[in-house]
């Protein structure tokens, strides 16, 4: 049976994050990942952009050394996306999933492992089906447009965050897609847990002061909590 034949009392729950969200990049090698830790980020997913060129052993790499930069790291959380077989044999600390991935992952095992999952959502039975599984955590989005990834999806705007952030309770929301560091007080006033981004760290002129404002903005959410 596929994961949305379930009702949601039906699954045992995924591991609990052991910490907050908080700002989370997601970075397309292991460098990235080593570096943001250094920088005092504690949540990062590794989310490989492989193409033709590609060997099954450079992404297994760089999965392995991701998963070990963050357990040299007291309180990290790195997260391995689509791999997750990977990840599985490596003792990943979580995996993120799209929606097209949960008929294809053995998701017992990763559960029995302990692994933390996060999935995708990009519509309402998108959320529905996704809180069947009882994640480590929900993603909500495009917030807004975004040209990073080919999304078939309209952006989800902040209205319906709101709103869908409320239906995914009781479990952790991230935010993510085109989330600028300008535009994070106001994705942050919908109630998310945290915030996911991309060009707004591996593309910003200086990443690493990208990176501390991001975990500061953040972490003043936290405090004001």
């Amino acid at each position: 049976m596929t994961p949305s034949a379930f009702p949601a009392s039906s699954l045992p729950a995924f591991a609990a994050l052991s910490g907050p969200t908080g700002f989370y990049p997601v970075v397309p090698d292991a460098a990235w990942v080593q570096r943001l830790l250094g920088w005092g980020v504690r949540t990062v997913q590794l989310r490989i952009k492989a193409d033709g060129h590609t060997s099954f052993t450079e992404i297994e790499q760089q999965v392995r050394f991701a998963i070990a930069a963050g357990r040299a790291v007291p309180g990290a959380q790195v997260f391995i996306n689509d791999h997750w077989e990977l990840a599985l044999a490596e003792g990943a600390y979580g995996v993120h999933l799209g929606q097209e991935d949960l008929s294809k992952a053995d998701l017992n095992s990763l559960r029995d492992a302990g692994v933390r999952l996060g999935l995708s959502t990009h519509t309402p039975q998108e959320l529905a089906r996704a809180r069947g599984v009882r994640p480590s955590y929900l993603a909500i989005g495009p917030i807004y447009p975004t040209t990073l990834k080919v999304m078939p999806y309209e952006p989800v705007g902040l209205a319906r965050l709101s709103d869908w952030a409320a239906q995914a309770a009781p479990f952790p929301v991230v935010a993510i897609g085109g989330i600028s560091l300008a535009l994070i007080p106001g994705v942050l006033a919908c109630g998310v847990d945290g915030v996911a981004v991309v060009s707004a760290v591996t593309q910003a002129t200086d990443p690493r002061q990208a990176a501390l404002s991001g975990v500061r903005l953040l972490g003043l959410q936290r405090d004001s909590q």
